[in-house]
């Protein structure tokens, strides 16, 4: 118990730091109104935000919305939704000077007829808030009572915020979020066109979500995903709880699809070894190389700057032509 004191003080400095300050909440989505981002640095395309999406479920934050260059409101295109919104599209803003070049490979890969045409939405995180919103929720009830509460018990000993959010971060996700896209872009609503993809502990959320809301998400991407849950600690409970709520809630293999992927440098190094475990999940509930992934990128570390060399993949995977 010790080592976890440590561990779930640095969960606060684990989480994805940006600049954006506290946002006012406005009451009326009926008025929620994307505007266009004048001084972003894209590739192609244009980023609509709002800036403070309203939400009786999570903490209001920015999201934005990127639009492939030549949109049109005379056909319909599909919607990925990604986490970590402010990281996806201009390194000039972020915290670390990185992105993951979605404007950039999303716009490559349309042109060159490998894609489907889609739309990117990306939600922003808060950072002091990122781990609890994006930790799949549920995977707690497959951890023993006792080390359960532990855990909680040492969190609040050393003033960490316990409020696991990640069932209403979906809620904001699928009753808020997508309403207003469905109703404000020209998209396709249905789950065969509907998309989730993160990193990291976003990873984490990814999976949830296609499994929590299998009806609204045909596919889900999880790149470098957190299956140790908090920081790197011995004897670990996290990955088992994790793998255990899995086995009993990955949907059907007949109709979705999932992409895992890992490095094994800086954070990714503690990856590889979970990687036969999911393995193993993903074939006993009916996955085939057809419709699931779990790739190995030799020598790639947990940055945005990895994740942007290999986008192309889960994008190909997710949303390639058939």
């Amino acid at each position: 118990m010790k080592q976890w004191s440590l561990i779930l003080v640095i969960i606060l400095m684990f989480s994805c730091k940006d600049k954006t300050q506290d946002i006012k909440v406005s009451e009326d989505r009926n008025q929620i109104t994307f505007h266009q981002v004048q001084d972003v640095q894209l590739y192609a395309g244009s980023v609509h935000r709002v800036d403070s999406f309203p939400s009786a479920y999570i903490t209001p934050r920015p999201v934005d919305v990127w639009l492939p260059e030549n949109y049109s409101e005379d056909k319909s295109y599909a919607v990925l939704y990604m986490h970590d919104g402010q990281m996806l599209f201009d390194a000039s803003t972020t915290w670390n000077k990185q992105e993951w070049k979605v404007d950039e490979w999303a716009s490559k890969l349309m042109n060159d007829q490998k894609t489907i045409d889609f739309i990117v939405v990306g939600i922003h995180n808060i950072p002091d808030l990122r781990w609890q919103d994006l930790f799949p929720q549920k995977a707690m009830d497959y951890m023993n009572e006792k080390t359960k509460d532990s855990l909680i018990e040492l969190a609040k000993a050393n003033n960490f915020n316990v409020n696991f959010n990640g069932d209403n971060y979906l809620k904001f996700m699928v009753e808020e979020l997508k309403p207003v896209i469905d109703n404000t872009y020209a998209v396709f609503k249905d789950k065969a066109h509907t998309f989730v993809a993160g990193s990291s502990m976003g990873g984490l959320m990814s999976m949830y979500a296609i499994s929590e809301y299998p009806e609204i998400f045909e596919g889900a991407a999880c790149i470098s995903t957190h299956w140790i849950g908090v920081m790197p600690m011995p004897e670990n409970p996290y990955p088992d709880a994790i793998f255990d709520y899995m086995k009993a809630k990955l949907p059907s293999a007949k109709s979705h699809q999932l992409y895992f992927d890992y490095g094994n440098k800086t954070l990714d190094q503690y990856y590889p070894e979970h990687a036969p475990k999911v393995d193993a999940i993903l074939k006993e509930k009916g996955y085939t190389d057809s419709n699931s992934k779990n790739l190995f990128f030799e020598g790639t570390d947990h940055s945005e700057v990895s994740w942007s060399q290999r986008l192309d993949q889960p994008l190909l995977f997710l949303l390639g032509r058939q």
